[in-house]
């Protein structure tokens, strides 16, 4: 009786053993896939999810809204009070505010972006709106808020023809021409979707 106790003890012990190896391994595992965990990644899930969080930009505006769609270099919101979009690039936002049960759902793993959705930067998308011809608010760094038509998206700037918001781009409507640096660019808001956006 006494040599089946001792074995009964023994498998315990190393039945334990294995269990904490195990736990320890998992946990090990988890630090490193959360390691290599982009937020890109994590914006994508929240994304994928329709998510409501909130921007808050470099000059503390915070933009909330539900999560659209997240590109290479950029995050597409859609603001509660508009109906809307708000482009934001990925240098514009100082942080993300957003509710723990979100918070734990953006890191579990998810797909990475699709090879077409990697190649639509921010310029691709200012591209398709100036082909688009459709009205924009532009907010830069220095809190300026620009509404008019991209007529033209190079591979860092954009010329803005500045009109009224609401109003089309006419050549007696245009009050001015504006060369904004990508770089200054805080926000891009427009009614109309970008590709890809649903």
């Amino acid at each position: 009786m006494e040599w089946d106790r001792l074995f009964e003890d023994l498998e315990d012990q190393i039945a334990s053993g294995w269990e904490a190896e195990r736990a320890a391994l998992d946990a090990e595992n988890e630090r490193l896939r959360i390691a290599r965990l982009e937020l890109r990644t994590r914006l994508t899930a929240l994304a994928a999810e329709g998510c409501v969080a909130t921007a808050v930009l470099a000059d503390a505006t915070p933009v909330r809204g539900r999560l659209r769609a997240v590109g290479a270099d950029w995050t597409a919101v859609q603001p509660h009070e508009s109906a809307g979009l708000s482009l934001l690039p990925e240098h514009a936002v100082e942080l993300w505010s957003l509710d723990h049960g979100a918070l734990l759902a953006s890191g579990v793993a998810t797909e990475p972006l699709s090879p077409l959705r990697e190649r639509m930067t921010f310029g691709f998308v200012l591209r398709d709106l100036a082909r688009r011809r459709r009205g924009v608010t532009l907010r830069t760094r220095t809190g300026a808020l620009l509404t008019g038509t991209i007529d033209r998206a190079g591979a860092d700037h954009l010329d803005l023809a500045l009109h009224d918001a609401g109003a089309p781009r006419r050549a007696q409507a245009v009050t001015g021409f504006r060369v904004v640096p990508f770089a200054s660019i805080l926000a891009v808001g427009t009614d109309v979707p970008p590709p890809g956006v649903p």
